[in-house]
Order: C-alpha cells, then sequence, then structure tokens
C-alpha cells in the first residue's frame, strides 16, 4: 500500500511540474526594441535597387563646411575604411542647426581645433558637412575612429521622428558601404572607439542602440537592417551583370547564325 501512495505522489508530481512548465512556456516573451522597431518599419524588400534611385530617396542635401576654414583648415586626406554611427543627444538642434554650426566652427575641439563630421541624419533628410574624402573630428581623437571612418550623427531634436531617422541613417549607411566598398562589419557604433583621457573611455553613443550602454541585441539589429538596404543595391548589380551577360550572349548567337548563313551562301553560289 505505501508503495503505491508513493507512487502515485511521484506521478502527480510530475504532471504538476509538466503543467508548470507547460504554463511557463505559454506565456509571451518581452519583444525587444529591435524586434519592435522591425515591425513597425515593416521588412526591407528583396528586389534589387538602382543605387542612383537609393540615391535620391536619401534626399541628400550639401552644405559642406567652407574649405580652409574650421573643421577643414586642414586638408587631411582619408581613405574611408569604416562608418561610425552616432547620436546628437541634443533635443533642441535639428539637421539644419547642425549645419550652421560647424560652418561657423561653434563646436570645438578634436586635434584640429573643431569638431566635424560627415553626415548629420534627421527623419526626413540628411545634410552632408565633409567630403568623404576628408578627415573628421568625431571619434576618438587622432585614433582610427576619426583617420578611418565616416562619421554620421542621428539627430533627437524634439518633433523628429526617430524610426525614420534611424531608417534613413541605415540607407545612407548602406549606400556608403556600397560607393566606398566598405564591409558590414566595418560599421561600428561611436562606443567602439575609445577616448584616449576619458572615463569611461568608450561612450555610450549611440545610447538608444545599445543595452547598458554596450553594443548588444539592438545594435545587431540595426546592422542587420544595413545589411539588408546594402544586398539590395549589391543584387542590383548583379542582376545588370547577368542583363550584359545575355545581351553578349544573344549578341554571339546572332553573329554566329550570320556566318552561317554567309558560309551557306558562299558555297551554293548564292553570295
Amino acid at each position: 500500500m505505501k508503495q503505491i501512495v508513493l507512487l502515485l505522489s511521484l506521478v502527480l508530481s510530475g504532471v504538476g511540474l509538466l503543467v508548470l512548465a507547460s504554463c511557463k512556456s505559454s506565456q509571451p516573451t518581452r519583444s525587444s526594441k529591435g524586434q519592435i522597431w522591425e515591425r513597425e518599419l515593416g521588412a526591407v524588400a528583396l528586389s534589387p535597387l538602382n543605387p542612383n534611385d537609393a540615391q535620391k530617396e536619401l534626399n541628400l542635401k550639401v552644405d559642406l563646411i567652407p574649405e580652409g576654414q574650421y573643421g577643414r583648415r586642414l586638408f587631411r586626406e582619408m581613405a574611408p575604411q569604416y562608418i561610425t554611427i552616432h547620436s546628437t543627444q541634443n533635443p533642441t538642434g535639428d539637421a539644419y542647426a547642425h549645419a550652421k554650426a560647424l560652418n561657423r566652427g561653434a563646436l570645438r575641439g578634436g586635434v584640429c581645433g573643431y569638431l566635424c563630421w560627415h553626415f548629420t541624419v534627421q527623419g526626413d533628410t540628411v545634410i552632408q558637412h565633409l567630403p568623404t574624402n576628408e578627415r573628421g573630428e568625431h571619434a576618438d581623437f587622432d585614433g582610427p575612429g576619426n583617420r578611418y571612418s565616416i562619421g554620421i550623427e542621428m539627430c533627437e531634436h524634439q518633433g523628429n521622428s526617430q524610426l525614420a531617422t534611424m531608417e534613413r541613417t541605415a540607407k545612407l549607411a548602406a549606400n556608403l558601404m556600397y560607393h566606398h566598398k566598405i564591409p558590414i562589419e566595418n560599421v561600428r557604433a561611436h562606443y567602439h572607439w575609445p577616448r584616449e583621457g576619458y572615463t569611461p573611455a568608450n561612450k555610450d553613443c549611440p545610447h538608444f542602440l545599445l543595452e547598458n550602454g554596450k553594443p548588444g541585441t539592438t545594435w545587431r539589429w540595426f546592422v542587420g537592417r544595413i545589411q539588408r538596404h546594402y544586398q539590395r543595391l549589391a543584387a542590383f548589380d548583379e542582376a545588370a551583370k547577368e542583363q550584359r551577360r545575355l545581351e553578349e550572349e544573344s549578341r554571339r548567337r546572332k553573329q554566329m547564325v550570320q556566318r552561317l548563313w554567309h558560309a551557306v551562301t558562299e558555297l551554293v553560289g548564292l553570295g
């Protein structure tokens, strides 16, 4: 009898554990920021995209810092190998305000005495401040982040759409990857470049794409979205190559038919 009671208690305990595990597994998991933003933005299209059309989508405005002044007072040529993503952490300044500040040397710092970067992005536009073959002052003083990377600042002013800003930034980064042949692993957060003399050395930037001040799941989502935009541009190139191959193959076939017809007509005396 005792053995039966013991067996029943073991069976009931096992059933209880299974029910408890089932309850736990049925509870909805909390979505990450990246998953939420992905749903709001929608999936990146799979179709190839003409790089010229992609450029137009950016709504790019060129407003370069005056040559020889402020952030461009020294010409420092750069062959870009990286793309560095920042956020302004400025609740009042839009892209146009940042362009004005850079153009009059209002932002001091860096090796050359003035802060400067290549692009500022807000929800509806991109403004370019530096040519992409010139070095900026936006990451790590005289380190590789400044010497070899294109700097992009994302606006955070009130009324600006953070979601649209991130998407426009992702498209801009994809375009830069395409035109400068920069691999996706070289798209870095400002955090990646340590700043000598600062504590902490690695800045929490862009803060809304990091977890606890470091790149994590949200940053990986963002980089993945950049890559998907880039793949559309690369796919256009592949499609164009295939089209050229087919056209060349068709041309060769026509030539072969013409040569064959000429040989036949010569043979039967019709030529």
